[in-house]
């Protein structure tokens, strides 16, 4: 375990997000993919559905780099090193921040680890500690994809924040009518397992982990050798409350799921997944995505 060193200064975040951003974007580092935007609202339930307009630019990429990796034999590693007009700030001695290349969301951030570490090896202290002080810089959305069936498209762990106020969130009101008992609990519109628990600001990292370690085992994840995943899984958390949802498959229907989903916002290709979406229904795509829920 490392001696974690904080080496964010308080109260920089926010204006080197901004600045690098504007760098990023005209030195076309930056390669935000523009998006039309629906609000689906079903039973109370709200989702915000993007329609990407131009996937393609972030599938032309891909296939450059998928080509590389077979030419070396090495698969590509877009963190290591990562790329210099992307860094947005040294969070600590174990972790960094860097823009994400393809964004949808404006001045979405990846936190990462400076080594490497398997993107199925389960938080440590080290990780919530950066969280933590990127969420005492502005108000936010932090998610994990842990594993490729829960959407995670690169191997090299990464958290990820986007600037989002707690009503900005849609499944904020849903929340409200968590079930709790000791703090842990459920959602009751929610047809798929998880676990959700409440976070203080300004609490330690040690408590969160500590918090999140009993939600994985409330879920059935145990942690395996050399802090591996047993399985894989999304994790949601803000400044008030954290939220955790084991996933069965990656997609259903073609249409991807990461944690954003379960924040209520989804992304589909274009206007057929659109409608297939509608057709199937938000509720119910996350549904197939996740495990069905254990009956008392």
């Amino acid at each position: 375990m490392h001696q974690q060193e904080i080496r964010l200064k308080p109260g920089t975040l926010w204006t080197s997000l901004k600045k690098t951003t504007e760098l990023a974007l005209k030195s076309g580092a930056l390669k935000s993919i523009p998006t039309e935007l629906e609000i689906f609202e079903k039973d109370g339930i709200k989702f915000v559905i993007r329609i990407l307009e131009n996937i393609n630019r972030k599938n032309a990429d891909k296939a450059k780099k998928d080509q590389e990796a077979t030419k070396t034999g090495k698969e590509f590693n877009p963190f290591l090193p990562y790329e210099e007009d992307l860094f947005v700030t040294d969070i600590s001695n174990t972790h960094v921040c860097i823009l994400n290349k393809f964004n949808v969301v404006d001045y979405h951030l990846l936190i990462i680890t400076r080594a490497f570490e398997p993107q199925e090896s389960l938080l440590t202290l080290e990780d919530l500690t950066a969280v933590w002080a990127c969420l005492a810089e502005f108000n936010g959305l932090v998610f994990y994809n842990g594993g490729k069936l829960a959407g995670a498209s690169q191997p090299h762990k990464h958290l990820q924040i986007v600037p989002f106020a707690e009503t900005d969130i849609p499944i904020s009101p849903l929340l409200k009518t968590a079930k709790l008992e000791n703090d842990l609990g459920t959602i009751p519109e929610f047809p798929f397992l998880h676990a959700f628990t409440t976070l203080k600001m300004g609490e330690s990292a040690e408590v969160t982990l500590e918090k999140y370690h009993t939600l994985l085992r409330t879920v059935g994840i145990k942690p395996l050798e050399n802090n591996m995943q047993s399985g894989a899984y999304n994790l949601l958390f803000t400044r008030e409350w954290m939220l955790i949802i084991p996933r069965k498959q990656e997609e259903f229907e073609k249409i991807s799921v990461n944690s954003l989903g379960f924040a209520g916002a989804l992304l589909v290709k274009n206007q057929q997944q659109m409608q297939l979406l509608k057709n199937i229904q938000p509720i119910n795509l996350l549904n197939n995505v996740a495990f069905p829920r254990q009956q008392n």
